[in-house]
């Protein structure tokens, strides 16, 4: 068995991706187009599994595959998908169960001719698993994007002989699927997430219009962090900056990601708590985080569990934006410490607090590392990257359903 490669390592003919699949090459003869269907229950605004769903989509049909997304009804979504020349079809969806949604799938399959079918959360690989008990016939490959332990019904699903791919989208969360799910090597491949550098471009994105939406004027250092579950260390982010300003007076922490008022209002409350009133911004989640980002000095990540590789830090990154994120999951595939980005043990408010003042105060070192971080994500984790790596991973995974059938 040949040893595995960085997960970000560019697929080459002949040369194995994790999990010992081969990639196809990237010139030369074409290769017959497939048609992919991306599935996802919950199109929830700014989540890591939306992104990937539509980036997939969007890679594979710039690669000349037919691309299908099926979520629930959704008006962004389908905008999107009308933009990138993706067939776009809505459903319920209403949980892993519901045999009309195996059923409607079963019959989108032999209408489309679907190849393949990638789910991105639990409810779709159960639809998913139902439809191809009926008869449809295609590849099933499921996402898993944290590296949280799965619970037990979902290890045995990934165990299924009709699950023919697990893509993890950091190295850490298939170790996970390796060791506590105990799945087979040859099953998980790590496929790290993508973004798009035409909607995360600093060359269009409008920081000045987002400061003056919240008041902030020049002289304020802006640091942002999006996400206020509790894994992704929002109340770090909040001790921090209590440091952080007895040496740069100016910092002001823009906390985006809240899904309702009231969760925004709680978070105010205990801004209030710690005496940091006036000091912190919060925000809902927003289709324009790409503006957000760019308005900020630097970008945060302090997640101590859970996270795979950093949708956020990535898009900040493709901004040229410098980050600051903890070495927890996949960010260490992704941040080169002191290259593209500062790497911080997880729980360490100091040395969170030291490295956001460093990127403050040494503005040509921080500038530095936001070149390097465009650059980086640009050659290793772009869309057409990803689409590149899922397209051998899909390959392999029909060609598996085809010897299986005989």
């Amino acid at each position: 068995m040949a040893p595995e490669q960085s997960p970000v390592d560019t697929p080459r003919e002949g040369t194995p991706l994790p999990g010992e699949l081969v990639s196809q090459p990237h010139g030369g003869a074409a290769r017959r187009p497939f048609a992919a269907l991306q599935m996802l229950h919950r199109t929830t605004l700014g989540s890591g599994a939306r992104e990937q769903m539509l980036e997939a989509a969007q890679g594979l049909a710039a690669r000349g595959h037919r691309a299908v997304v099926l979520t629930r009804a959704d008006a962004e979504v389908a905008r999107r998908c009308a933009e990138g020349a993706i067939t776009c079809r809505a459903h319920k969806l209403r949980h892993p169960l519901d045999v009309g949604s195996m059923r409607h799938l079963a019959d989108l399959v032999e209408e489309l001719g679907i190849d393949v079918v990638h789910v991105h959360c639990g409810v779709s690989l159960g639809v998913a698993l139902g439809a191809a008990a009926l008869g449809a016939r295609f590849a099933l490959v499921a996402n898993r994007a944290t590296s949280f332990r799965p619970r037990r019904l979902l290890v045995q699903t990934l165990r299924s002989p009709r699950v023919h791919r697990v893509v993890a989208t950091s190295r850490p969360i298939r170790d996970v699927l390796l060791g506590a799910a105990r799945l087979p090597p040859e099953k998980v491949v790590v496929v790290p997430g993508s973004v798009d550098l035409e909607r995360f471009d600093p060359g269009r994105a409008r920081p000045r219009r987002v400061r003056q939406a919240l008041g902030l004027d020049d002289t304020v250092r802006l640091i942002g962090h999006v996400g206020v579950r509790e894994w992704k260390g929002w109340k770090h982010a909040l001790a921090a900056l209590a440091a952080i300003r007895t040496a740069v007076p100016e910092a002001h922490l823009l906390l985006v990601g809240c899904t309702s008022e009231r969760q925004r209002r709680e978070v105010y409350e205990l801004v209030d708590e710690v005496a940091l009133t006036g000091l912190v911004t919060v925000t809902l989640m927003t289709s324009e985080l790409a503006d957000l980002l760019a308005a900020c000095d630097v970008v945060i990540d302090p997640s101590w569990a859970g996270t795979a590789v950093s949708g956020v830090v990535r898009e900040a990154m493709a901004l040229s934006r410098p980050v600051v994120a903890t070495d927890v999951g996949g960010n260490a595939d992704l941040i080169e410490d002191g290259m593209s980005g500062l790497l911080v043990p997880p729980r360490d408010v100091p040395t969170l607090a030291a490295a956001v003042i460093r990127l403050l105060r040494d503005t040509e070192f921080a500038a530095h590392l936001g070149e390097a971080a465009r650059s980086r994500v640009s050659s290793e984790f772009s869309m057409a990257m990803r689409a590149i790596r899922l397209e051998a991973v899909y390959r392999a995974a029909i060609a598996e359903r085809d010897a299986a059938a005989g």
